[in-house]
């Protein structure tokens, strides 16, 4: 029971990681008294402090730390990075137990769990699927070599992301609007191709959030450098080239852990042809169009047996539009 509703507590604190961990995981931490009562928390935030999550909890909880119980999201690294390892932080805290949520897979900092039962420490792995998928962004990273890349798409029921005459805002309603400026802000960066760039002229900054995401143009057209996505308000990227190796060796250059595509059919089709896209969150709107622009394009599929398989991981209605979440690539 205690360990559940210490795992609540951290999946949250996780989320307000997202989009300021990189290129750390977005690490939580709460330290408890043995009787269970929460004396400190924290989450890393690499835009305020270089300190681990640990560091934080540690940091707020002071004497108090001693003889507690630490509950993290991912094993305590053991290594010299940026900063001295959280390990030795524990350690020399004196904090009685540790219990963490998923495994480091990263085998430069893997064997946190060890040192600390090395120094008398008890260590507990109580593995959570939870907060692996609020962490899944920097496991995907570590696994594949570039950040997690999420696709958003807006359609009606018919898959139309635009009437035949082109006008495409709004399709779905404001709520659903104000999620995507959600996922926004727990990104590192919001990807568009050229085209895009040139005819939304958008402007990608999460409305109603301090995040400020970097912001990714993808393709060989020029596009207007008064075009907003141009302003100061943060940082833009581009990429002149239609060549995706060259949009990830960027990626992997800028140590990424999640990316939010914004892109039209061609762009997006063509990252999903190349494997490149690990997730879609699809908005729906109860309409129909009948006849516009889908939101994919041909993906070289002609039979059945070829389909691309995906796998659901949530669905939520949002003042009538639907919200699905897919994995893609199936189970």
């Amino acid at each position: 029971m205690f360990v559940d509703v210490a795992y609540a507590h951290l999946y949250d604190l996780c989320l307000q990681g997202m989009g300021v961990s990189t290129p750390n995981p977005n690490v939580a931490a709460a330290i408890y008294s043995q009787s269970g009562d929460l004396i400190a928390d924290g989450f890393h935030n690499r835009k305020e402090s270089p300190d681990h999550a640990e560091v934080v909890a540690l940091k707020k909880a002071g004497s108090h730390a001693r003889n507690s119980i630490m509950v993290v999201s991912l094993e305590p690294c053991a290594h010299f990075g940026t900063t001295p390892p959280c390990t030795q932080a524990i350690i020399e805290a004196g904090v009685f137990k540790v219990i963490f949520a998923v495994k480091d897979p990263n085998p430069v900092a893997a064997g946190g769990a060890q040192k600390l039962r090395d120094a008398g420490i008890e260590v507990e792995y109580h593995e959570s699927k939870e907060l692996a998928f609020a962490q899944r962004a920097w496991l995907h990273k570590v696994k594949n070599d570039r950040p997690l890349m999420i696709w958003k798409i807006a359609t009606t029921l018919d898959g139309k992301i635009a009437a035949l005459d082109g006008t495409s805002q709004w399709i779905t309603g404001e709520a659903s609007r104000a999620d995507v400026q959600r996922h926004r802000a727990q990104s590192d960066a919001i990807l568009v191709g050229t085209n895009t760039a040139i005819v939304d002229n958008p402007h990608l900054i999460p409305r109603g959030y301090a995040a400020r995401p970097v912001r990714i143009i993808c393709g060989e057209q020029e596009v207007p450098t008064i075009n907003r996505i141009f302003d100061d308000e943060a940082r833009t990227l581009l990429v002149k080239s239609k060549h995706l190796p060259d949009l990830v060796k960027v990626l992997r250059e800028e140590k990424f852990n999640q990316v939010f595509i914004e892109a039209g059919p061609t762009f997006g089709s063509a990252l999903l042809a190349s494997g490149l896209i690990d997730e879609i969150i699809l908005y729906q709107a109860p309409s129909i169009l009948g006849a516009g622009r889908s939101f994919v394009e041909n993906l070289g599929i002609s039979t059945l047996n070829e389909r691309l398989e995906l796998s659901l991981l949530s669905l939520q209605e949002i003042d009538g539009d639907i919200k699905t979440h897919y994995k893609v690539g199936g189970h």
